[in-house]
């Protein structure tokens, strides 16, 4: 049986685990993915519409949507004539092709295809922009590292990454077609383990299958995970640390498993952002910049477990001399 997105009949059952052969988006965290964060406090959510017109708008990577509340907040209490901050989560990948490469557009609704700023974690994104001459300049401001996510207890007492290599796991991972989570970081963790075959079967692909019954690829994020994971449909998924921390700060059914260096990529790693040159809001976008590289942001990233930034990253440099 070919892999595919389409919906199939049958079921596998790994012990008590019962999983189907096809399974909806899980827990994408999507009412999270566009928010408008006013200076009065409010925050709305979905307003895509507001790429066009907010005081500061941000295409950001969506692993660190946690820290956005906190972050905005503190950022607007320090610079009250931002009265709106315009911000998306969502995997860079897919902000770099379909909103500011391709169309323009986001889930069939027209967004601004120039952002105050965008980020990702991957610098090479930025890269690709300033090739375009769409961006000059970038940071790097805080780092990430990867890790296990499990179910809590961690049942099938799954040691480390190579346990991706059991016969008896049924595993959950960010696709590799739109998340950088695993198209830079966990596809090579896995080659440097060995396992990449196994794990994905050769596949490319999201809502989908990579291995008949054994391997998920998300369909859109890879908060899809902790909740396939609390439904008994995963035993385990690589995530960035910093879910696991947040999955279970929030109560969440999950436990995190520690992938040693140099696996875990810390080394690699890196959030940048950068400004671009079309902005509509420039002076907003470098407020932010350098907000971003003060102690309170870092100090708000490091409360969500993210991995500071150095002070020679926090500088402003040049994207054509990389």
């Amino acid at each position: 049986m070919g892999i595919s997105s389409i919906a199939v009949a049958f079921v596998v059952i790994t012990g008590t685990l019962t999983t189907p052969a096809f399974a909806e988006e899980k827990d994408a965290g999507q009412d999270h993915d566009y928010r408008t964060f006013y200076s009065n406090g409010d925050i709305k959510y979905g307003n895509i519409s507001d790429s066009y017109h907010a005081d500061l708008v941000m295409y950001l990577a969506g692993n660190q949507f946690m820290v956005m509340e906190d972050l905005i907040k503190d950022f607007q209490s320090k610079n009250a004539d931002i009265k709106t901050v315009y911000v998306e989560t969502i995997p860079p990948g897919q902000i770099l092709k379909t909103q500011l490469l391709e169309q323009g557009e986001i889930n069939g609704q027209k967004t601004a295809m120039n952002p105050d700023l965008y980020a990702s974690v991957d610098v090479n994104h930025l890269k690709k922009l300033n090739a375009k001459g769409l961006m000059n300049e970038h940071m790097i401001y805080v780092h990430n590292k990867l890790e296990l996510m499990v179910a809590k207890g961690n049942p099938k007492n799954i040691k480390g990454p190579e346990d991706l290599g059991r016969d008896d796991l049924v595993q959950s991972h960010p696709n590799p077609l739109t998340e950088g989570i695993f198209k830079f970081y966990g596809s090579e963790m896995l080659s440097d383990l060995g396992l990449h075959e196994k794990v994905t079967g050769g596949q490319k692909c999201k809502s989908c299958w990579a291995v008949a019954g054994k391997t998920w690829f998300t369909s859109r994020h890879h908060r899809e995970t902790p909740q396939r994971i609390e439904d008994g449909e995963a035993d385990a998924g690589i995530v960035w640390t910093t879910e696991v921390a947040y999955a279970k700060r929030e109560g969440r059914r999950v436990d995190g498993v520690a992938i040693p260096a140099p696996f875990n990529k810390q080394e690699k790693v890196a959030y940048a952002i950068g400004p671009m040159t079309s902005a509509r809001n420039k002076e907003n976008a470098q407020r932010f910049l350098k907000y971003l590289a003060s102690k309170e942001a870092q100090d708000i990233y490091a409360s969500y477990s993210f991995l500071p930034a150095s002070n020679d990253e926090l500088k402003i440099k040049s994207l054509a001399k990389m």
